[in-house]
């Protein structure tokens, strides 16, 4: 495999590319379903830790709580992944039936010769919903597949294929597909994209499926490839739960990084074109609440020891061409990011140009400790009610919000008491939980 020219002078390492979300401004969108001036920037904010030792909220270093309709932030952005070892940006791309979400940075990109990061695409082809508080039935748009879609869509890319900087694999462009079981006629939807991007003088495509949501074999759709998504597909260790005290009921699961990663070391798939992925952390705590996924010991030393063997892995491989993705640039709401932070600094970054380089400073997880137990913490029945309260009015007023905000002539009346019962709630919650600790 041939990837388009090197970003650095890390020539005999494995090309790293970070996925790279879009999601940090207002849009029409979310300003509908979330309120005014939501960005993912208030979810991040918002995350408490539920145990002791327990690192949230993730809050920005270098960057800030940056909006990506600045050009310098995005070139910033570039400037620094490059310096560590980055070789290219996976943007996610949104595309509804027609209706793109979220492009504005991409667009803006696209048009900015100074932004000089080779990128590809990874189409997110899922519906949104309201999964963020837990009403995972709720449709916020569909992804419809009607039959014009599939032109449709391959149509929609040719500006970013026509970019010198768009990423080549085999001389193909570069295509992924965030869930490959969802296209209703695969063999179709891959001809008819084959076919187009022929007839426009585009040349070949190579098309990549994710190995997400239980799908492990790319070849079952047709594709040339599959990417893993970690922490997708978890050959899930036993959880740490039982060794925590939380501070809240918890039905989510903390689990080991060491576990986690090593599981993806070891894992061997039926097909041989796949590009392995590692994630520098993961906490989404800030999206789900106690229902999260918090990986435990998710260091810049642990991702530091993932990558390089991961490294060391792909280089005893055959391939001409060896890519490893990173998940990723800055998934902030999911405790997935290389950016800096307040808490490990350049500490992901630093851990991606040592295992680059060849620095080998590990031979095992340096990190596997448990979180120390917070004695000063104990649950009282009085306790325990109130944050079980707590948690179902959260959502109903979450449920409550959307219906207002729908509405526009319900949105002035409305709103501004939904709010201010909100906030009593918590304050009363607050002083019950002080009383209940003293």
């Amino acid at each position: 495999m041939k990837l388009i020219e090197p970003v650095s002078g890390h020539t005999h390492s494995p090309k790293l590319i970070a996925f790279y979300l879009t999601q940090f401004y207002p849009t029409p969108e979310n300003d509908q379903w979330w309120g005014k001036g939501f960005t993912e920037w208030t979810n991040v904010t918002k995350a408490k830790p539920l145990f002791a030792g327990h690192y949230q909220p993730h809050l920005p270093g270098d960057f800030g709580f940056y909006d990506l309709r600045v050009r310098q932030t995005r070139r910033e952005q570039i400037e620094t992944a490059k310096k560590y070892g980055i070789d290219g940006f996976c943007y996610h791309y949104y595309w509804f039936s027609g209706r793109r979400v979220l492009n504005l940075p991409l667009d803006d990109m696209l048009a900015d010769e100074q932004s000089d990061m080779p990128f590809c695409l990874c189409w997110a082809n899922e519906d949104w919903t309201r999964r963020w508080d837990a009403s995972d039935h709720e449709v916020l748009i569909e992804q419809k597949y009607l039959p014009e879609d599939n032109l449709n869509f391959i149509k929609s890319l040719v500006p970013f294929f026509r970019d010198k900087r768009y990423i080549r694999v085999d001389g193909k462009l570069f295509l992924i597909v965030y869930r490959p079981q969802h296209l209703p006629d695969v063999n179709k939807t891959l001809q008819t994209w084959r076919d187009y991007c022929r007839s426009a003088g585009l040349g070949e495509i190579h098309v990549c499926a994710a190995l997400t949501y239980g799908n492990e074999n790319y070849s079952d759709f047709g594709f040339d490839s599959g990417v893993e998504f970690p922490p997708h597909n978890l050959q899930k260790p036993e959880n740490i739960n039982a060794a925590i005290e939380f501070f809240e009921p918890f039905q989510g699961n903390v689990i080991q990084y060491a576990p986690i990663a090593q599981s993806y070391l070891n894992r061997t798939y039926s097909g041989s074109r796949i590009f392995k992925t590692v994630f520098p952390s993961w906490d989404n705590t800030a999206r789900t609440g106690n229902r999260a996924l918090v990986v435990q010991n998710a260091t810049p030393e642990n991702y530091e020891y993932w990558l390089a063997s991961t490294i060391d892995k792909i280089q005893q491989g055959n391939d001409s061409d060896k890519i490893i993705f990173i998940n990723a640039w800055n998934e902030w709401a999911e405790g997935c990011h290389l950016e800096p932070d307040r808490w490990f600094g350049h500490g992901f970054l630093q851990a991606t140009i040592n295992a680059k380089n060849g620095l080998r400073r590990f031979k095992s997880f340096p990190k596997t400790d448990l979180p120390l137990a917070d004695y000063g913490h104990h649950r009282t029945f009085w306790r325990d009610i109130s944050d079980v309260i707590h948690y179902h009015l959260s959502l109903k007023i979450g449920s409550l919000k959307l219906l207002i905000n729908q509405r526009p002539w319900l949105r002035l009346t409305l709103l501004p008491l939904l709010r201010a019962t909100k906030n009593l709630w918590f304050k009363f919650t607050a002083k019950s939980t002080r009383n209940s600790n003293q």
